[in-house]
């Protein structure tokens, strides 16, 4: 049973709270102001990806726009069972896609997964947002986010993982893109947890009264869940 008190002890705790949560957005705005003050990285290597409309460059899959935002999803050519936690981060970002690409920011889900396995499992979560192979290319390996036993990861969100512990299989990530004059730039990475802020459903749970109320693996994929009643 959870503590209890009266209105006003709540509303005491509740603006010493407000103080906390105010310095914590300050610091999440200096954050963002560090991550933009990046140096960017020019991409010297011209990768190219399977796409619905057919091969398309990364500087293409801007279209026409100066900045993109890549989801790593993991989703291998051998993989079966689709990472529902990663379909969780999609179902996030399926709507907000819409805003970002009129605000002069293109989006793309990359996997290396082939184009058609893609498409198959894209059509079934109803998903509007670009989704692009990078099978038979670097990308994913150049980012760190696939690992095989003939490319072997051996580091992962910015720190290397000893032989003893190395794994085959695909990693989740994000990362962010400029074009300028002609050239692409690597401008940001995040990895792990670092991916949790763009994780659509955590937010809501933070603010719930239980938090994010996790016990195992709970995750599944939006058609998988049991109806709920009102």
């Amino acid at each position: 049973m959870h503590r209890t008190g009266t209105r006003a002890q709540w509303r005491a705790e509740r603006e010493a709270l407000l103080a906390r949560e105010k310095e914590l957005t300050r610091l999440g705005d200096e954050l963002a102001g560090a991550r933009q003050d990046l140096p960017w990285v020019a991409i010297e290597q011209e990768y190219v990806f399977d796409t619905p409309e057919g091969r398309r460059t990364l500087a293409e899959l801007f279209g026409g726009r100066s900045q993109l935002l890549v989801y790593h999803f993991m989703m291998g050519p051998e993989t079966e069972s689709v990472c529902a936690s990663c379909s969780s981060i999609a179902d996030g970002v399926n709507g907000p896609h819409v805003h970002l690409e009129h605000h002069d920011v293109a989006f793309a889900a990359v996997s290396r997964a082939p184009l058609a396995k893609i498409e198959e499992y894209r059509a079934r979560m109803g998903w509007s947002f670009r989704w692009v192979s990078s099978h038979g290319s670097d990308f994913n390996f150049d980012f760190a986010v696939s690992s095989t036993e003939e490319r072997p990861l051996t580091e992962y969100n910015f720190r290397a993982i000893p032989e003893a512990d190395r794994w085959t299989g695909e990693m989740p990530g994000l990362s962010a893109f400029a074009l300028e004059d002609g050239t692409v730039y690597h401008t940001y990475s995040a990895y792990s947890r670092g991916v949790d802020a763009i994780w659509g459903v955590y937010p809501w749970l933070d603010r719930a009264p239980k938090g994010r109320n996790e016990d195992g693996y709970w995750h599944r994929r939006h058609d998988e869940y049991e109806a709920v009643t009102a």
